[in-house]
């Protein structure tokens, strides 16, 4: 795990590749949980029969579902150190360029994109890009926006 420490170290590591996360299967089962929790149950999602008459040939994942495994693949590629707190302050740009199937995996690479001094801290745009295994294309492309406070 690359471990960044202080504003100097992110600087330092600006416009670098952060890492690759392990893969992370998408399962109905998830879906279907995730559809709970959001009250998003949209057919293209949780109605598998209904689905497989879909131009997909079955359901997809929500994009927020995508969106929402950023923390995970983060925490497992790299953390933040010599600050007080840290706080996840949105996105500015998030796109989702293709779907995601049910029964595939995914993948993140996370890139420092920006790193911009604030008051008492820094904040850092980190650009998620998901990938689906033997996809032409990424899934989802995110610029999470974080501040690191001393």
């Amino acid at each position: 795990m690359l471990v960044l420490t202080g504003a100097e170290d992110l600087s330092a590591n600006l416009n670098q590749e952060l890492g690759v996360s392990d893969w992370h299967e998408v399962t109905q089962e998830s879906i279907d949980e995730f559809a709970r929790v959001t009250g998003d149950d949209q057919w293209i999602h949780v109605d598998v029969d209904r689905a497989k008459e879909s131009p997909f040939g079955g359901t997809i994942a929500h994009g927020n579902y995508t969106l929402s495994l950023g923390p995970k693949f983060s925490y497992a590629m790299f953390s933040l150190e010599g600050f007080a707190f840290a706080l996840n302050c949105g996105f500015d740009k998030v796109r989702l360029p293709a779907p995601l199937p049910v029964g595939s995996r995914v993948r993140m690479r996370a890139t420092l994109s920006k790193v911009e001094p604030i008051n008492g801290g820094v904040q850092i745009t980190v650009t998620q890009t998901f990938e689906r295994e033997h996809g032409d294309k990424p899934v989802c492309v995110a610029e999470m926006l974080t501040r690191a406070y001393h």
